[in-house]
Formats: C-alpha cells, sequence, structure tokens
C-alpha cells in the first residue's frame, strides 16, 4: 500500500505543471552595460593614477597652510557677519562687515619684521 501511494504521488508530481526556468539569452545591452562598466573603471583608474601625485602635493600644502587658515578664520569670526564681497572700479576685492553685526575679534599684536627700523622710519 505504501509503495502504490509513493508511486502516484510521484506519477502525479511528474505531471504538474512546472514552470520553466529562466534562460536569459544575450540581447546586447547586459553585455554592452558590463563593457560600459569595465570601461568606466579603466577610465577612472588611469585618471587616479595620473592624478595621485598631484594630489600628494596638494595635501602637503595643505598641511602648510592649515595654521594660517586657522589664524585667519579666528580673525574672521563668524562669516555670517559679512556681506558678499564687491569688486571695485578699480579691480578691488572687498568684504563689508553687516551693519548691526557684533565687534570682529581682537587682532593679535603686531610683530615687526626682522630689521625694520624703529618709530616708523624708513630706510633709503
Amino acid at each position: 500500500m505504501k509503495q502504490g501511494l509513493t508511486i502516484l504521488l510521484l506519477v502525479l508530481a511528474l505531471q504538474a505543471p512546472v514552470p520553466a526556468v529562466a534562460q536569459s539569452e544575450p540581447d546586447g545591452k547586459a553585455e554592452g552595460l558590463s563593457l560600459m562598466e569595465r570601461g568606466m573603471k579603466l577610465l577612472f583608474d588611469e585618471l587616479m593614477k595620473d592624478m595621485e601625485p598631484a594630489l600628494g602635493e596638494m595635501a602637503e600644502a595643505m598641511k602648510e597652510l592649515e595654521p594660517m587658515a586657522r589664524e585667519l578664520a579666528r580673525m574672521i569670526g563668524d562669516v555670517r557677519n559679512y556681506d558678499a564681497p564687491e569688486q571695485l572700479p578699480n579691480g578691488d576685492i572687498i568684504i563689508r562687515r553687516k551693519p548691526g553685526a557684533p565687534p570682529p575679534p581682537s587682532l593679535p599684536e603686531a610683530t615687526p619684521p626682522e630689521g625694520a627700523v624703529p618709530d616708523g622710519q624708513i630706510e633709503l
């Protein structure tokens, strides 16, 4: 009896409709996209290889500028206290402080350069 039931279930299972396995035929789009991806990767790899020395030099320059940029940021204070830059007819660019803005941060004491003549005299 068990054997008959097993055979019956096997026959019914084999006669049941089975969904076809999806077979994707290459229509060119997937292959083209893959080629485009590989081409872009090669392009960007070469670009990064070419740019790497320049980026290293830029990082070095930024490290050197960091103390000066921090000092400038300390001197300026909050950037929202200033109007947009204006270019004057003579080519100068000025950045005005907004009216009603709090007073600017105090500036550090000016130190005269080495070898400067005291009392504002000019050596000729």
